[in-house]
């Protein structure tokens, strides 16, 4: 029975999907920020958005007749509203939520979806209410922090396959940082106090490291954060709004289908749910042989030869 256990959970979470280790680190981070930085967020919300992702995510495989019903994905976008979403309507929870899962059925080009599933449900609450909010600075600047973001995100981009993207955001940005400090005569640590700064990590190797909503060439993904680290740069410095990487990814994921037509490559697509055996004898795997039945089986070979 045991091993039959086993078998279920490397068929249904096969270790080589990079989502296995999102959710884990995804929700450790949650864990970590809920009991050492207080994030103002209940737990009947947490528990809310986390059912209701799963359960859109269930009626729209239904409706859009999949083959099978998947719940990586939007445990993933789950965990990120948990991360980042705040309210304090638990009915705006609910319908971000829905709005996010949705978003991954309705709004796709070329059989992958368009909009990174967060980003978008973020983005359409925040257009759309005034009653939600991204609470960036709740990550302090705790250099620790944002060191063990950085380790756990760099498990899940090499995962995915998409650390250039990530690297690439980062060195963008980081110039980017840096030319205006240098233009303007600000000292140095104006902008390191500026990168220290947990909800940066977060995006740059959890959210815009989307595999699915990324171009599909390595060219097309470098131009492409290239693209997002100057739209954040301009909507902080030259319009001075805020959630800035937000705006900046949104708009960006509009040019991607372009990128992915001058650039063509194949779609990314993630490691399938395997059919589980209902046989135990199949679905175990053999024991190591006793002692007594090597020297057995020994004996037959030697008189079979």
């Amino acid at each position: 029975m045991r091993d039959h256990l086993r078998s279920v959970v490397l068929y249904c979470w096969p270790p080589q999907d990079p989502r296995v280790y999102q959710i884990a680190a995804l929700a450790g981070l949650f864990g970590y920020g809920v009991i050492w930085l207080d994030f103002a967020v209940s737990g009947v919300q947490t528990l809310v958005i986390l059912a209701t992702v799963l359960l859109t995510q269930a009626l729209c495989s239904q409706l859009w007749q999949l083959p099978t019903y998947d719940p990586r994905s939007a445990f993933i976008s789950g965990l990120s509203l948990c991360l980042l979403l705040r309210t304090n309507a638990l009915s705006l929870a609910v319908l971000t939520a829905v709005i996010t899962i949705v978003s991954k059925f309705v709004i796709r080009w070329r059989g992958k979806h368009l909009f990174n599933p967060t980003n978008f449900g973020l983005v359409a609450m925040l257009l759309g209410t005034g009653e939600v909010w991204v609470s960036s600075g709740q990550w302090g600047s705790a250099a620790f922090f944002a060191f063990l973001m950085a380790c756990c995100g760099g498990l899940v981009v090499y995962q995915a396959a998409r650390s250039d993207v990530t690297y690439a955001f980062l060195a963008c940005h980081i110039a980017l940082r840096f030319g205006r400090a240098l233009w303007l005569g600000d000292p140095i640590r104006m902008p390191l106090h500026q990168l220290q700064n947990g909800a940066l990590v977060l995006f740059a190797f959890f959210m815009i490291s989307d595999p699915k909503t990324t171009p599909d060439t390595r060219l097309g993904r470098i131009l492409f954060a290239g693209l997002v680290a100057l739209g954040a740069w301009y909507v902080q410095f030259v319009w001075y709004g805020g959630n800035a990487l937000l705006w900046s990814l949104a708009g960006s994921t509009l040019v991607v289908p372009l990128l992915d037509w001058l650039l063509p490559g194949p779609h990314y697509a993630w490691p399938q749910m395997g059919a589980v055996s209902t046989r135990l004898e199949y679905a175990s795997t053999p024991r190591p042989l006793t002692l007594w039945e090597r020297v057995v089986a020994g004996v037959r070979v030697q008189r079979g030869a």
